[in-house]
Order: structure tokens, then C-alpha cells, then sequence
């Protein structure tokens, strides 16, 4: 299986990505935000958690029009899998691929811990090797993660199961919880919190690990 890390400048969980996939059996190519293409025969783009362009603007929303974007849309659109972390579903929202927005915390302050999932859904390759209703403890590290978008989207993602995980205690004022969200095909995952830091021993944390070897079983029957 072949992924993709985009790194942009900004960009600080590039490598702890790299580094998931790569234990979960992935061959990992990073590619920079100026490419206009990604590698032949990728399987999964990652785009990884950070600061892309310092925030500027609007989270995301700079490097959401990088030339590399309009690959990735591409390939969402083709039908690829795309998973987006923390700054990376802020660019997944800004690039269209999936609804709403991360607004600033309602807390108006930055937060770094570990926090409680629920997994809403075991319907998707990203979520598969867990229970549906199973909680775990992921790490967020985030100043704008609050979700927001109206009552229809909300709606719609809970009606079509599209909600892939809420917090157990909601630590950013999200509209419904929510932590992480699909697209309508289920193969673009956004979520807040970062599974790449829950993946092995010495991060003291492995409930991260199922989310990557899921997803890289689910693409190795594809």
C-alpha cells in the first residue's frame, strides 16, 4: 500500500505520521505543498496536523489552495482514501471535501491532553478495528477545533452515519461532540485528535494503532 504525507510550511506531525504508516505496513512518500502531483499508485493521502502557513487567514485556508490540493481533491473524487489530522481536517473543510468548519475553542485557549473518544461508527476502513461505541483516549493539540456547521449538516452526518467519533467530554464546544467526520463515500476521514500519538508504547497510549491497522487491512483487500 502507498501513502502520501503532504507537508506544508508549518507542518510539525508530518514525520509522526511517516512514521504510523509506515509501521502499519505502508510505503510513505512525503510530498511538498508546491507539487502539483501526487506519486503514481497512492493508495492514501495523509495530511498532517501543524500550523500550515502560521494560521494565517483562516486555519487551512492558505494551504487549502496550495497547488497539491487540487491533486488531492482529485483523488478524493477518483475515489482514494484521504485522512486529514487536526490542521489537516481544517484543510479538508476549507478544500470542500468535507462540511463545515473548526472555529476558535469556546474556551478561547489552547489545548493539549489526552481526551475521550466514542466511536460512533465501525462502518468505514478508518474506524473497522474498533467496536462501535468503544471509547478511547486519543490526544488533541488544538486552538480552533471546535466544529461548527448548521442544523442540516448535523442532521445529515448523523442520519447518514457519517459521524466517525465524538468526545466523551467535550473539551472545544463542537455542535454535537464531534471529533471526526467522513465524506458521503466514507473514504475521507477529518478528525481533531491524533491517532499517529496514540500508536505505540512509549507514547503511553495505543488506541491510536487500530484506526492505522484497519485502515491499511481494509486497503490491502481493496
Amino acid at each position: 500500500m502507498k501513502a502520501a504525507v503532504v507537508q506544508f510550511p508549518g507542518s510539525n506531525c508530518d514525520r509522526d505520521m511517516a512514521v504510523a504508516l509506515e509501521k502499519s505496513g505502508a510505503d510513505v512518500t512525503t510530498v511538498w505543498h508546491k507539487d502539483a502531483a501526487l506519486p503514481k499508485g497512492v493508495d492514501l493521502v495523509a495530511i498532517p496536523g501543524g500550523f500550515s502557513f502560521g494560521d494565517y487567514l483562516r486555519c487551512g485556508a492558505i494551504a487549502a489552495n496550495s497547488p497539491i490540493c487540487n491533486a488531492v481533491v482529485d483523488h478524493a473524487n477518483a475515489g482514494g482514501y484521504v485522512l486529514g489530522v487536526c490542521n489537516g481536517f481544517q484543510i479538508l473543510t476549507e478544500t470542500g471535501l468535507l462540511p463545515g468548519a473548526l472555529l476558535r475553542n469556546a474556551g478561547l485557549k489552547y489545548i493539549c491532553r489526552t481526551v475521550g473518544l466514542k466511536v460512533e461508527t465501525s462502518n468505514s476502513a478508518y474506524t473497522e478495528g474498533y467496536n462501535d461505541g468503544a471509547e478511547i483516549g486519543v490526544p488533541i493539540a488544538h486552538h480552533d477545533g471546535n466544529y461548527f456547521a448548521d442544523d442540516a449538516t448535523i442532521e445529515q452526518l448523523k442520519g447518514d452515519d457519517r459521524v466517525a467519533f465524538t468526545y466523551t467530554d467535550n473539551p472545544n464546544g463542537s455542535r454535537g461532540d464531534i471529533a471526526g467526520i467522513l465524506s458521503e463515500n466514507r473514504r475521507v476521514l477529518g478528525m481533531m485528535p491524533h491517532p499517529e500519538r496514540a500508536f505505540e508504547e512509549a507514547h503511553g497510549n495505543t488506541d491510536g494503532q487500530r484506526l492505522f491497522a484497519g485502515l491499511m487491512a481494509q486497503l490491502a483487500n481493496a
